[in-house]
């Protein structure tokens, strides 16, 4: 395949869930402005067509993507221009209008993502995919199977239930060779606005202990936090404003494990 407009990025990173309302779309921008902040610079590309959140978590909705020579310029999220994104969102004509179209037209847009928008030079790009394994995912995976993915963030809650779709979640990568960099455990109890004391509203542990049995990486517990909740809705870099949050330090040390992850030999 030709390099294209993929050319200039160095790691591909996969966000995946086992089901919806896990906070995949949270990890995935909060890992991207994580990285930005130990000085990468970051895209964002957002496949998650009947959902795109990113946009508003990224302060950012109703922008205008623009068309260049490559394609599709994608919108820069920050002045010093080190996290862009690109999402279905930003090709709406209204906010709240509903991506109502059957598969072949969803992949075809997938495959078109890939393709042409002009990313220019990236350490990282983020690809926030839809909840569960569904034809989508394969759309992605085989449009950007040329490019050498570094490999997928398995995102889930504490619950059983969530615990079980990872699972398949996992099965899913083995069955199309995409290397698990690890299982991240979100909403691991809830952080107290006031005394910060961290109680486990929901089981605990077992995103760790599917990791340990699955033999891939676990890259960390974020907990509820309101000041995170906070800056989502509001469009705001918790990474910069709340460095003393337990949620910071947990996505912290998570984008420092990416960070540490090593390319995938050939």
């Amino acid at each position: 395949a030709e390099p294209g407009n993929l050319a200039g990025v160095r790691h591909i990173i996969l966000i995946l869930s086992g089901k919806g309302g896990v906070g995949k779309s949270t990890i995935s921008t909060e890992l991207a402005l994580a990285l930005r902040h130990a000085g990468k610079k970051v895209g964002i590309l957002d496949v998650d067509l009947c959902g795109p959140s990113i946009p508003r978590m990224l302060q950012a909705q109703g922008r205008a993507v623009h068309q260049c020579d490559s394609g599709w310029v994608p919108v820069f999220v920050d002045q010093e221009q080190k996290v862009s994104l690109m999402s279905v969102g930003f090709l709406l004509e209204k906010p709240d209008e509903a991506v109502v179209w059957r598969g072949p037209k969803k992949n075809a847009l997938i495959k078109q993502f890939v393709s042409d928008v002009a990313w220019g030079q990236l350490d990282y790009l983020v690809v926030d995919t839809p909840p569960g394994t569904s034809d989508e995912h394969m759309a992605a995976v085989e449009a950007l199977r040329p490019y050498s993915p570094l490999g997928a963030i398995v995102v889930t809650t504490p619950q059983a239930v969530s615990v079980g779709d990872v699972r398949r979640e996992l099965t899913f990568c083995r069955k199309t060779g995409l290397r698990v960099i690890g299982i991240v455990e979100n909403m691991s109890g809830f952080v107290c606005p006031h005394c910060t004391e961290c109680t486990n509203v929901f089981s605990r542990g077992g995103g760790e202990e599917l990791a340990r049995h699955a033999g891939v990486p676990f890259l960390g517990s974020v907990p509820l936090d309101p000041k995170l909740t906070r800056s989502l809705e509001e469009g705001r870099d918790f990474i910069q404003e709340f460095p003393h949050s337990p949620a910071f330090h947990a996505l912290s040390a998570i984008a420092q494990k990416v960070l540490e992850t090593p390319a995938q030999l050939s």
